[in-house]
């Protein structure tokens, strides 16, 4: 089954849910309600299945920002650092934040698009909470949350997409307007305010207060597939015109990664993101290409810190150098089966 993996990277679905008659974040300051919300909610997840439940005011910042560079935790939930925990099953598919913008945070992300399969992975955990404790929900707004962008569900559907073609070609403006007339967001790599690094922009909901999440997912999806059609038949129409060029810029790049002395973790997506480029058009052969894109987080700055402790910016850099450039060896070659 086509999950359109050629340019969705992978999808999520986040929930965000509050308990009733306890203040909204940042405004929490009662310590007992903390407590209550931290105690029970580590003691329903232990009583769930696999799931492993850190506080972040155990883990060095470095520690934190590694999780935040895998988008694993968000960067309101380090912000909340001496209350906030994380919660993750054994493959990190399914994630739990306590105590991030909102009380509860629950978030699948699965490879490709889909979707649907990751809202179907946190109904199980989202009614076991909703019999526990008691949801803050209004008939009329449905799911009561701290920004009222999320009211209604209460569900974030976002798809991570790799668009090379769309980016080179100039679109990523139109495509920003394009998302707004579906009541969507079109972000960079780690959401609002960020950049597109490495051809890897986010799409996902926005209010769309009066939508069922079926409705939600149908639209984000929909979006997608007129970004995925675009994308493709540009990638055909830029490769064929700038022929020469491109196999250039991309097998330098490749190159460059290889032998590089200093990396910096910007220059670090860039180049990525023309290999991966040069494997969808047949220049190079990525054998694992999931596996590939995992070193776009790898090769970040706390990521590196975890690797090997650095002092200097310079000495970051020649980490990172390295540690790509082995890795790159050993997943990518020239040529492809294209």
């Amino acid at each position: 089954m086509n999950n359109f993996s050629s340019v969705a990277i992978s999808s999520r679905i986040r929930l965000a849910r509050n308990i009733s008659d306890v203040e909204f974040m940042p405004k929490l300051t009662d310590v007992n309600k903390i407590e209550y919300i931290t105690s029970s909610m580590r003691a329903l997840l232990a009583a769930s299945g696999d799931f492993t439940t850190l506080a972040l005011a155990d883990m060095p910042l470095s520690r934190c920002t590694s999780l935040l560079e895998r988008h694993v935790i968000s960067k309101e939930l380090i912000e909340n650092k001496d209350i906030s925990f994380v919660s993750t099953n054994e493959d990190e598919s399914i994630n739990v934040m306590i105590l991030e913008e909102d009380h509860l945070r629950l978030q699948s992300v699965l490879p490709g698009l889909n979707l649907f399969e990751a809202y179907n992975n946190l109904l199980p955990l989202d009614e076991k909470i909703s019999a526990s404790f008691k949801i803050a929900f209004d008939e009329e707004f449905g799911y009561l949350t701290s920004s009222p962008a999320n009211l209604g569900t209460g569900m974030r559907a976002s798809v991570m997409v790799f668009i090379p073609a769309l980016v080179m070609s100039g679109r990523i403006q139109e495509l920003i307007k394009e998302a707004r007339k579906y009541g969507l967001t079109f972000r960079g790599v780690y959401g609002e305010g960020s950049e597109g690094l490495g051809y890897i922009y986010q799409i996902s909901n926005q209010g769309l207060l009066w939508l069922s999440e079926e409705e939600i997912i149908d639209r984000v999806s929909d979006f997608f597939f007129n970004i995925y059609k675009d994308e493709i038949s540009l990638r055909k129409q830029i490769f064929d015109k700038n022929h020469d060029k491109l196999c250039d810029t991309i097998l330098r790049a490749y190159g460059q990664i290889l032998h590089a002395y200093l990396l910096e973790e910007k220059e670090m997506f860039s180049l990525l993101g023309l290999v991966r480029f040069g494997h969808e058009m047949g220049l190079l052969k990525i054998r694992d290409v999931n596996l590939f894109m995992k070193l776009y987080y790898h090769g970040g700055s706390a990521s590196m810190k975890e690797i090997r402790p650095f002092s200097q910016e310079q000495e970051e850099n020649h980490i990172r150098a390295e540690y790509i450039a082995k890795r790159v060896k050993n997943l990518v070659k020239i040529g492809g089966d294209k």
